[in-house]
């Protein structure tokens, strides 16, 4: 090739670069991160934790509206149950894990109650994770009622020796334009300190990404101003993957049910030690 030739090669593909939007007009994926202090359970998950380190199959059961139907993802491989269960194989990648997505759009906490026995109960899950309240601040329910339902709701799941998890509202506008959001948001913190129950603080976690200046609240919900989006919907099935792998490894078992301290003739098909050890450094490397 020519010295002349290649300075005009030279010249096209410098024209070419100038004429690209530059790289901010991306808008940047989010980082997925939150302050421990809203991600942190403050309770244990003792059958998750059992079964996971028995190494036998982890059921999941979602049970909520369209937060959990996945109203606002391109698809359903983005809600956030489909997630979940991605990240947690990859906390676990020899745990067989089932997320089950029981979300029904527009469906209020009495509602969701009524289903427990046709879509809660049968799959016989360790751990029920149920997405309320953002259909009680819309429609402007009493928060006494609603405390109620949560109450027996909890209350049946936990005499189904079924761990809970629950998660509160979104922070969108068409949340905060409802003054009741803020009591939906609290009773859900008090009745799970009372009755023992973790709380995903997905209303916080939101409300830190736009508060902190780290994202837009345009980068986090759909345009109908109410539901998230793909990137939010994978950023909170990581922080939700991440706060029930901490809390299960933090919970403590009754000797007879860990198998750190038990011989394997007495708990068929779960992990052995050593496979054990493995899995328990995979939480580690993941968190």
């Amino acid at each position: 090739m020519s010295a002349r030739l290649s300075v005009m090669l030279v010249v096209v593909l410098l024209l070419g670069a100038a004429a690209l939007p530059p790289a901010a007009a991306t808008p940047p994926a989010l980082r997925c991160t939150a302050p421990e202090a809203v991600t942190r359970f403050k309770v244990s998950l003792p059958n998750t934790a059992r079964a996971i380190r028995r190494g036998a199959a982890l059921v999941i059961v979602a049970i909520g509206s369209s937060s959990t139907q996945g109203v606002g993802a391109s698809d359903q491989a983005h809600t956030y149950p489909a997630l979940l269960a991605e990240e947690l194989q990859r906390h676990w990648p020899r745990l067989a894990v089932t997320v089950v997505n029981k979300g029904v759009g527009g469906d209020t906490a009495d509602q969701m109650l009524a289903r427990f026995t046709r879509d809660v109960l049968p799959y016989r899950p360790q751990l029920v994770i149920w997405q309320t309240g953002s259909n009680s601040v819309l429609q402007s329910r009493d928060v006494q009622g609603y405390e109620q339902t949560i109450r027996e709701g909890i209350a049946r799941l936990k005499a189904a020796h079924m761990d809970v998890i629950l998660m509160d509202p979104q922070y969108a506008p068409r949340i905060l334009g409802r003054p009741i959001y803020k009591a939906i948001v609290d009773t859900i913190g008090e009745v799970s300190n009372d009755l023992k129950v973790a709380v995903f603080r997905r209303f916080a976690v939101m409300r830190y990404w736009v508060t902190s200046g780290q994202y837009r609240m345009e980068d986090i919900i759909s345009y109908d101003q109410l539901h998230m989006n793909d990137a939010s919907y994978h950023c909170i099935a990581r922080l939700l993957a991440d706060s029930l792998a901490s809390a299960a490894l933090a919970t403590p078992l009754p000797q007879a049910d860990d198998p750190m301290t038990t011989g394997s003739e007495s708990h068929r098909g779960m992990l052995g030690t050593s496979a054990l050890k493995d899995t328990v450094g995979e939480i580690i490397d993941g968190l």
